[in-house]
């Protein structure tokens, strides 16, 4: 009997234990998985902190660097708008020279000898309304008043024939006119029969004695490209009968 108790006592010491090992070896194997998904866990939220943390050393760089970039284009700006400043100073003074350089011209027009009268009254208009315009580039302006002194100075070194309407002694006449230069103006009609010269004395177109018709003749004939050019002699200056 004594045997048989021990035996069953063994027994049920043994299943206890058997019980205890796998509750055991439960409780370590879930311990275990839990370490384990800590473990995941962990390194998960750690590559997410190294990403985080590497991120905001890009965003602190990109946000130094676009400061850099703003403080050197707000720089840049302010450079802009003393050069604008500036240019509108220049431009005014520039517009101011312009119209005194152009009024000057077109008075010295209104007092040079009578030639192309309508072709260089239009030039000026021209001038004036492109002068006038607001936008229309100082350099494009200054172009142009440079284009016109350019021409005016050109007729002083120049030969040249143009027909126009003079008026002699009250008498409308149809005549070429001979321009030496801005020295001397020459006009003679077409039949060849009548001559003569503006007289800057009087400011009024004179008719010359015959005596002058062939020099003049010649001299048209040779500007026209008419004749080669030769020596002529012309009367400059004050006239005698």
């Amino acid at each position: 009997m004594l045997v048989l108790v021990v035996g069953q006592v063994l027994a049920q010491s043994s299943d206890g234990i058997r019980d205890t090992v796998g509750e055991t070896v439960e409780i370590e194997k879930g311990t275990q998985e839990k370490k384990d998904g800590w473990a995941e866990e962990q390194a998960a939220l750690e590559a997410r902190y190294r990403t985080a943390t590497a991120n905001i050393r890009y965003l602190n760089e990109r946000i130094a660097s676009e400061e850099k970039q703003a403080a050197a284009l707000e720089e840049s700006i302010g450079e802009l708008e003393r050069r604008l400043g500036e240019a509108k100073l220049l431009q005014s003074g520039l517009q101011d020279t312009l119209d005194v350089v152009a009024a000057r011209l077109e008075r010295f027009v209104a007092q040079d000898l009578p030639f192309l009268q309508d072709e260089r009254a239009r030039r000026l208009e021209n001038l004036e309304r492109e002068l006038s315009r607001p936008e229309v580039a100082g350099a494009e302006k200054l172009r142009r008043l440079l284009e016109a002194l350019m021409v005016e100075t050109e007729y002083g070194k120049s030969v040249e024939v143009n027909q126009d309407e003079i008026e002699v002694a009250g008498e409308a006449i149809f005549a070429d006119v001979l321009r030496v230069g801005r020295v001397s103006l020459f006009w003679m009609t077409p039949d060849g029969e009548r001559a003569g010269t503006f007289d800057e004395a009087t400011w009024q177109w004179v008719e010359l004695p015959d005596k002058y018709r062939r020099s003049i003749g010649l001299s048209i004939e040779m500007a026209s490209r008419i004749r080669p050019v030769q020596l002529i002699a012309l009367p400059l200056g004050r006239v005698g009968s």
